[in-house]
């Protein structure tokens, strides 16, 4: 008898969000210091999750754009009612959120100035097609970086 395939599912970001976005915040704060990218840039946020990165951009970075991308509906959804843009003023929000897979990012090519992923790569069935995808999205002068959970150092960042 052949065994169902189990397959890890990530839809509701009320339940998530207390669990590992407390993490994710505390991490890109210091993700985002280290990278030091110049305000009004556009960024990409892939694996946007319930939104933590992309609300500390929007907070910290001062971007122009940051176009956020996940897989799940319902971490989309949950980010595009919570994230917040402080500095949207009536030109609009500088965020923008879209159901998408990592490995095939619905991003026209070099168009991005910092392509970043927190808490992802891990999840990603092929990481090296992602961070690929991340870096044909992002201008040649961009930056391509990414933060992931250290399974083999005891969860360390």
């Amino acid at each position: 008898m052949d065994q169902p395939v189990r397959a890890d599912v990530w839809a509701l970001g009320n339940l998530y969000e207390p669990y590992v976005g407390r993490w994710s915040r505390r991490v890109a704060r210091e993700f985002l210091a280290w990278l030091s990218v110049p305000a009004g840039r556009d960024w990409l946020d892939v694996g946007c999750g319930t939104g933590a990165l992309t609300q500390t951009i929007l907070d910290l970075a001062e971007p122009r754009s940051v176009s956020a991308v996940d897989p799940s509906p319902g971490f989309v959804e949950y980010a595009r009612a919570h994230v917040k843009d402080a500095r949207a003023g009536a030109v609009g929000a500088r965020a923008t959120f879209a159901v998408g897979d990592a490995q095939s990012l619905p991003t026209t090519t070099a168009t991005i100035d910092a392509a970043v992923s927190g808490l992802v790569l891990n999840f990603v069935p092929e990481p090296s097609q992602g961070v690929a995808e991340m870096a044909r999205a992002t201008r040649s002068a961009g930056i391509v970086a990414a933060y992931v959970w250290d399974y083999a150092g005891k969860m360390e960042l």
